[in-house]
């Protein structure tokens, strides 16, 4: 979708000027129309701080703007406005866009902040781990696992991609959705425990545990496969499917999962293996990973 390079408010494909201020969608304002002069809008300056429980501080000026999942806020500067709102032009394109983040597994409502002049917001997953920001360049795609995204530039587009493979959809522990973040612009996810961060050349391919895969590039192709025998698959702990990923691109690996988490603090737990093998298929279309 365009955006206003004057005041970066969202365009519908056919807009010939933006709504907000006016600004031509090539550039010049509209017929009549006295804009406010042009603010150079510069990329967001920010700062990742903690180590398990980390917070990123977001420097907003003039002109910039962020949107995060709803209820990622941690503080604001009184000078940063915010308002929960349908991402899109039209009425169709809100709603078609709550249902992708619906399917992604977050909040039908994106929450925007505006700075009128120098300010700053800080923003936070809700659960231990670390968070990642990406620097995208216009039409770089990242694919991350659901329930991933923080927050992000206003230019940045949110959607959804499907797995290629029928196999990856079913066992591959991300279910068949996963969220795409293209660019250009800046974009955080969040996920748990500490990161482990892989170059795969082309060709080069790491197995990974079905769901610790935080986000990959969209060059990597993502499949799954048996782990080793029937002996080790069912009592190995490891369950009964690694994830293969295969590059060129960028691989990102989480060391502790939502899902583990909860189940090493649930009532009752008694230890044994780490993933009963036959597990997997109690759980065919996603998980809470």
């Amino acid at each position: 979708m365009p955006f206003c390079s004057s005041c970066g408010s969202q365009l519908a494909d056919s807009a010939a000027f933006c709504g907000q201020c006016g600004t031509k969608a090539g550039g010049s304002a509209a017929p009549g129309y006295t804009a406010a002069p042009s603010i150079p809008v510069e990329p967001i300056q920010y700062t990742i701080q903690g180590n398990n429980l980390q917070i990123a501080r977001v420097q907003l000026k003039q002109g910039q703007q962020v949107y995060a999942e709803a209820g990622k806020m941690v503080y604001k500067t009184s000078n940063v406005t915010w308002s929960t709102e349908l991402s899109g032009a039209t009425l169709g394109e809100k709603l078609f866009g709550a249902l992708k983040r619906k399917l992604a597994g977050q909040s039908l409502f994106l929450t925007y902040f505006r700075s009128m002049g120098d300010g700053e917001a800080g923003f936070a997953g809700s659960y231990p781990g670390k968070i990642q920001a990406f620097d995208l360049a216009p039409g770089q795609s990242i694919l991350c696992e659901r329930n991933a995204f923080l927050l992000a530039e206003s230019s940045v587009q949110f959607g959804i991609a499907f797995t290629r493979r029928l196999g990856a959809g079913f066992f591959g522990g991300e279910g068949f959705i996963l969220e795409q973040l293209t660019g250009p612009g800046i974009a955080f996810i969040h996920a748990g425990g500490d990161f482990v961060e892989f170059d795969l050349a082309a060709g080069e391919s790491i197995q990974v545990e079905t769901g610790c895969i935080v986000a990959f590039d969209a060059s990597v192709d993502y499949d799954i496969q048996l782990a080793g025998g029937i002996k080790t698959a069912v009592f190995g702990g490891e369950g009964l499917f690694l994830a293969t990923l295969t590059g060129p691109g960028r691989v990102i690996v989480q060391s502790m999962t939502l899902h583990k988490l909860r189940r090493e603090l649930a009532p009752g737990h008694t230890g044994g293996d780490e993933r009963k093998g036959m597990d997997v298929f109690s759980n065919l279309f996603g998980s809470d990973d």
